[in-house]
């Protein structure tokens, strides 16, 4: 069983191993068994599936296809009715949509390919207790309950409940869009989800303990996926169709047509003649090769965008591409130097003092956890007031990590 991500931070180590059934020497083999029977794979589904039957709808269900299958259909019918039909028009029209929809499908088919090779060549793997023994498995076999031991630069492979730290800071950008690492504990007193790391973070430094608590789809990121994926997000593209269909379908078949057929049968008096003339005005007005030009465009772009190393999974986004100037984002990274610059370093009485400096950088220098910006724009001034050698002179014993009461 999985447990809430909120009520676990709040609980004590002990009842997290009880409810998970598990120890710090980590699972049994026993109990692994039937987990395995318990749980799928250790693997975000959300989003990833792929199957033929969903990429030929989306290939050939749009406005623009629909549209021209009405159209035939009522021509097709038009036909029949006529002595002298010519069934010329519809085979064209059908030749239109599946050149359009199966060039769609086959650029989709070739970037899911593509994508699925990618995924095949990550392996993550995690150091795992099972039975006191440290294992090395692939992520896909860790179950809620196993016990973790993560250092500098593992990825988590699953939400875990912190169990014992040291100096530990993980980076969950992917999360929370900070670009700046966070400090984790195993004291849930520290703060609300302090000893609580999510899936694809990833440990920056330190090292740790953390037991499973939670694996693929119900983790904190496996969830996110699945309401991303669920949300169907409406491009300028998808607009742009569907006014060019609004257009096409309300304003000309529903306005013109009708007022060309009751014109045609108030002039001329055949009923028939005046339908058939409507319906090949309904045909002259369908653009029949633009789903093929637009299709044939957005996949060209797609081959050029794929031989500079980029994949694109939906036809529909090179438009976006192609709308863009300038991209920005807010990330810190790519829109700052990712850089802090110390400039002054004062005494309480203001004034300059190079006994700070020193103090400062002795204190940046000798922690043992991660150097933060703060820490590197320290060091760099030291150094360039000829201050780095003197840590030499000194041997880091402990380090007691600044904390604060309630009080304070």
């Amino acid at each position: 069983m999985h447990i809430r991500v909120e009520e676990t931070a709040r609980i004590s180590e002990e009842e997290v191993f009880a409810r998970l059934q598990t120890q710090k020497p980590g699972l049994t083999v026993d109990r692994t068994k039937n987990l395995e029977l318990m749980y799928h794979k250790n693997i975000i589904t959300a989003g990833t599936e792929s199957s033929v039957f969903k990429s030929l709808r989306q290939a050939f269900i749009n406005p623009f296809t629909v549209l021209l299958t009405i159209v035939t259909l009522i021509d097709c019918l038009t036909d029949l009715w006529s002595a002298n039909g010519d069934f010329l028009t519809i085979y064209i029209i059908v030749a239109m949509i599946i050149i359009s929809g199966l060039i769609s499908f086959v650029q989709s088919d070739r970037s899911s390919k593509a994508t699925a090779k990618l995924r095949s060549m990550i392996s993550n793997k995690a150091d795992v207790y099972r039975d006191g023994v440290i294992s090395v498995l692939n992520i896909e076999e860790i179950y809620p309950g196993d016990v973790i031991k993560f250092s500098s630069g593992d990825m988590l492979p699953a939400d875990v409940r912190f169990i014992n730290t040291k100096d530990t800071f993980v980076a969950q950008g992917l999360l929370t869009g900070e670009s700046s690492p966070v400090e984790n504990a195993a004291d849930e007193e520290l703060s609300a989800l302090s000893n609580i790391g999510f899936t694809s973070s990833n440990i920056v430094s330190g090292t740790a303990l953390g037991v499973v608590i939670a694996t693929g789809d119900d983790t904190y990121l496996g969830q996110m996926a699945a309401q991303i994926s669920n949300t169907k997000i409406v491009t300028s593209f998808d607009r742009g169709v569907s006014a060019v269909s609004r257009l096409l379908i309300i304003q000309l078949m529903l306005i013109m047509v009708p007022l060309v057929f009751v014109i045609n049968v108030i002039t001329k008096g055949s009923l028939q003649e005046a339908l058939l003339f409507a319906i090949s005005v309904a045909v002259g007005l369908t653009p029949e090769m633009l789903p093929v030009i637009m299709t044939t465009t957005l996949s060209r772009g797609a081959l050029e965008l794929a031989s500079k190393k980029v994949i694109v999974k939906q036809l529909s986004s090179i438009q976006g591409f192609g709308e863009m100037n300038i991209l920005c984002t807010n990330k810190t990274r790519t829109l700052t130097e990712d850089k802090v610059v110390l400039e002054r370093y004062v005494n309480v009485f203001g004034d300059d003092d190079d006994r700070i400096l020193r103090h400062a950088y002795l204190n940046s220098h000798f922690q043992t956890g991660l150097k933060n910006l703060l820490d590197q724009a320290i060091i760099a001034r030291a150094k360039s007031h000829n201050l780095g050698e003197i840590a030499a002179r000194y041997t880091l014993v402990d380090e007691v990590p600044l904390t604060l009461s309630a009080e304070e």
